[in-house]
């Protein structure tokens, strides 16, 4: 018994251990854990990925101290080929400093962290990635379809495989000049829509990776895939372009197989495969997708199909000059669905349904009918004044669907290749009674997490903040189009570069916009101007326009200070000083006073101007403003990157563009040459004027806008940061006032007339309920929207601090006014979610602020007395006001 307690006294021992190293640990956790930004990627092409973490911790002040990363291409990890140990409080974007890592293969890591508390966290739950293909791994073939590739039907590949091993893994590499859907026995492959995506094609085109491990079986396999035109191909730009890209759809897959007996075998497209029309008949981007389901093919992907004349060989296509790379960034695919809520007869005698909001995507159709019988979807944003469906606005764009019936069982309709933009779709020549319940809206967009909330005591600013997000939605499809319902969809530069920062408070769009940028930099000319629009379907004289070509500056230093990615700095840098540099080199006497430019676009212009209201600002003295914004972007990203002879450089030039704007376009007195609202934004957003002169002019613009009648006047440059200048300026009233303003032009106004989206133009439906001119009027086009970047930092009151970017350091400091009685605001950050909310109830102001573990934050009071520095945890204050 004397030599039992002992052991007995060791076990309880080393039990209260346990117990007490499990509850310590508990007190500290990881989560969230991502390579470049993405969950398990599957094609890193990057010779050093980055890892984050986010650390959950219900201690205040919690920070990180010290770092573990273990890695290895084991699952288990028992075998590691690259352990850190790192003193060190980072957590985003850790770059890997192991060995080389090889291509084509699956690695798996975890972390652990310390923090300043003496706590250590268990070991994160084990991740993974990819690494993608070498050039050099590449052995499928470009297929296509014999012959010359001219019929609008959309081909169909496939290939039977006879698998007679046990499978370990499967890995599916695959890409296509057009668009693809990809199947394994009779199943899509992943949830992806219009891949391989949208590049600048003639430069890279990007391939998807699936793990089709459980894809197949043991014995007969079938490999099925149907193209479309897509961009590539079909119509895109102005004046009904086709084969932009080239004119010819091909297929490369390529599948890689590991057995249990550990050997391997690769399955290629090549000349084995077959090809044969399907029941697509055709497919555009902008003209929609006709059906035709008597011309389907039963079992056309399944093993076990018996194929006919109709299935032809393929014909080889030559390698281009193009890369492929892996993909970068989010996938398209759907999300939000709509059932339809009003089916309803026109004054014209339409069928017309309305699903309630204005979105991106397309109609599930369920119907039963006779053999042939033919049903077409037409699809439109708004009603005209007399309530019948308008669709002159999306000038030579169809946007309908047609689909053909075969005369069996209910069948459910959607399109493959094309997407529309709508709240109302008309239906002919349906069968029966149309029910609501046969009807469904799906939107689809760019799969990015949501990742910020706003709301307030007002609901029309609610709405507004609805509408700006699901402009967002409904443009972000793969790339940042100016709008997705007319015969354009095309990736404006100006508007993406107005609407960056609101972007990524209501979205994480991280990797979209790393993607994108990838284009912006690929498609710059050789002299560094940059086109207006990405990827570049017009011709290269369609560039350098100040506003939109800045978009080369603008948001990669966005993305800097939203996400505190470094490498996106070291990435584009090059891109950005070619840009400066083609300013300087076009600029006489470091004036810009040439080039074609569109202005402050879509500004305020009344219908009779005989008293000169129209609010024109010079486009050249815009193009001034710009040229210094985009160098001391530039000399910001030089400076984070430690570039030192670029940084003296780039500061001497920003000072003679400053001093030759004042001379230019100043008066002695202070008054700009365009005595506009836009004119004083730019001037005193850039800080182009002497510090003694700026406060004179902040007072000249809220003069200007309180003789609009507190009305806005500016366009797409002056939005953004008009409420921005306000408030620096001491105007926070008026910056309320002029978002709170509900008639013509304000935000407010297209709220009150119904609007679910952001709309092109400030009165796109006059107060008489007709149109603005119909050949550019969107009624889902974000820019305007850029005002959201000003309510979360100013009404809410999370801002970013440049100097320690990715909100790793924070300010909150909430401006209430407007006659809110509250407002809230969250963000889930890359360090984890700060959260601002405040109150105001008998002339006390309530707040209520929630700091992630890791970052620490300032805040201020409204009314400026107080002012506190914390860490992380939840926070009550109280003041009052």
């Amino acid at each position: 018994m004397k030599k039992l307690l002992p052991k007995v006294a060791k076990i309880i021992f080393f039990a209260m251990v346990f117990i007490y190293t499990n509850v310590s640990a508990q007190k500290l956790s990881i989560a969230d854990l991502t390579v470049e930004n993405l969950v398990n990627p599957l094609s890193v092409d990057y010779p050093n990925p980055r890892f984050s973490w986010k650390l959950v911790s219900e201690t205040k002040n919690t920070e990180q101290v010290n770092y573990e990363i273990r890695l290895g291409n084991t699952i288990t990890l028992k075998k590691t080929s690259w352990i850190v140990n790192k003193r060190s409080n980072e957590s985003v974007l850790v770059s890997y400093g192991g060995p080389e890592l090889i291509s084509k293969t699956k690695y798996y890591w975890q972390v652990r962290v310390k923090d300043n508390h003496g706590n250590t966290s268990p070991w994160s739950t084990i991740q993974y990635f990819q690494t993608g293909l070498k050039a050099t791994d590449w052995t499928a073939k470009w297929i296509t379809v014999q012959g010359k590739d001219s019929s609008l039907i959309s081909p169909l590949f496939r290939k039977d495989v006879l698998l007679n091993k046990n499978i370990r893994s499967a890995t599916a590499y695959i890409s296509a000049k057009g668009l693809y859907e990809a199947s394994i026995n009779g199943k899509k492959l992943g949830n992806h829509y219009f891949a391989p995506g949208w590049t600048s094609y003639k430069n890279h085109i990007q391939y998807q990776v699936y793990d089709v491990s459980k894809s197949f079986n043991k014995g007969a396999n079938a490999i099925g895939v149907s193209l479309g035109d897509g961009w590539y191909k079909g119509n895109i730009g102005f004046s009904n372009q086709k084969n932009f890209y080239g004119d010819t759809r091909a297929l490369l897959l390529q599948i890689e197989i590991e057995y249990v007996d550990g050997t391997k075998e690769t399955i290629n497209s090549d000349g084995s495969w077959k090809s044969a029309n399907g029941p697509i008949l055709s497919s555009d981007i902008y003209n929609g997708e006709t059906y035709d389901a008597r011309l389907e093919i039963s079992g056309w992907n399944n093993a076990g199909f018996k194929e006919s004349s109709a299935w032809k060989p393929v014909s080889i296509l030559p390698n281009g000059t193009e890369k492929l790379v892996g993909m970068s960034g989010p996938s398209v695919s759907k999300h939000e669905e709509f059932k339809a809520i009003k089916i309803f007869k026109t004054p014209l005698g339409e069928t017309v349904v309305d699903f309630g909001q204005n979105l991106v995507g397309w109609v599930m159709l369920k119907a039963k009918g006779p053999s042939g019988t033919k049903i077409t979807i037409r699809h439109a944003e708004v009603l005209d004044k007399a309530g019948n469906f308008y669709t002159t606005n999306l000038r030579s764009a169809k946007q309908q669907n047609v689909y053909i019936l075969k005369g069996d069982s209910e069948q459910l309709f959607e399109p493959h290749f094309t997407f529309q933009g709508f709240r109302y779709v008309k239906i002919d020549g349906y069968p029966g009674t149309l029910k609501l319940d046969d009807l469904t809206a799906v939107a689809v967009y760019s799969d990015m997490k949501t990742t910020g909330k706003f709301t307030t005591s007002n609901s029309l600013l609610n709405q507004l903040q609805h509408n700006i997000e699901w402009g967002q939605k409904g443009n972000f499809v793969d790339v940042p189009t100016d709008c997705p319902q007319r015969d354009e969809r095309l990736g404006w530069t100006g508007d993406a570069q107005a609407f960056a920062t609101t972007a990524a408070y209501n979205m994480d769009v991280s990797g979209f916009f790393n993607k994108w940028l990838k284009d912006v930099s690929a498609d710059q000319l050789q002299n560094g101007s940059v086109p207006y629009v990405v990827p570049n379907v017009l011709s290269p004289r369609d560039a350098g326009s100040a506003g939109w070509a800045d978009v080369a500056t603008i948001i990669p230093w966005d993305m800097y200070v939203s996400y505190g990615d470094k490498g996106i700095l070291e990435v584009q840098y090059g891109s950005m000083k070619k840009w400066v540099d083609y300013i300087s080199s076009v600029a006489k006497d470091n004036l810009w006073n040439s080039g074609s430019h569109f202005g402050d676009w879509l500004f305020y212009r009344p219908n009779d101007d005989n008293d000169g209201r129209a609010a024109v600002t010079d486009k050249y003295m815009i193009a001034q403003t710009f040229y210094a914004h985009s160098t001391q972007l530039l000399l910001n990203a030089a400076e984070v990157l430690g570039k030192t002879s670029d940084v003296k450089q780039y500061t001497d030039l920003l000072q003679k563009i400053k001093s030759v704007y004042v001379k230019e376009y100043m008066t002695p007195n202070g008054k700009l040459v365009s005595n506009t609202q836009t004119a004083y934004v730019l001037a005193l957003q850039f800080d182009m004027l002497p510090e003694n002169l700026r406060q004179q002019a902040a007072d000249r613009l809220a003069q200007n806008i309180k003789s609009y009648g507190t009305h806005l006047t500016t366009g797409f440059l002056g939005t953004p940061y008009l409420c921005h200048v306000l408030s620096r300026f001491g105007q926070q009233d008026l910056a309320y006032s002029l978002l709170l303003q509900e008639s013509y032009p304000s935000w407010l106004y297209p709220v009150k007339m119904g609007a679910t989206t952001i709309w092109e133009r400030w009165d796109g439906i006059k107060q008489d309920g007709s149109f603005q001119t119909a050949d550019m009027n969107s009624f889902n086009h974000y820019a305007y929207g850029a005002i959201g970047d000003w309510m979360y930092k100013n009404i809410a009151g999370i801002n970013p601090v440049d100097a320690s970017p990715g909100f790793k350091k924070i300010l909150i400091s909430p401006k209430p006014g407007g006659k809110l009685t509250s407002a809230s605001g969250e963000l889930e950050t890359v360090y984890g979610k700060v959260r601002s909310s405040w109150t105001i109830a008998n002339g006390v102001f309530k707040l209520d602020v929630t700091i992630p573990a890791n970052t620490k934050a300032t805040v201020i009071l409204p009314t400026g007395e107080k002012k506190e520095e914390i860490g992380s945890g939840n926070y009550h204050f109280e003041s009052k006001i």
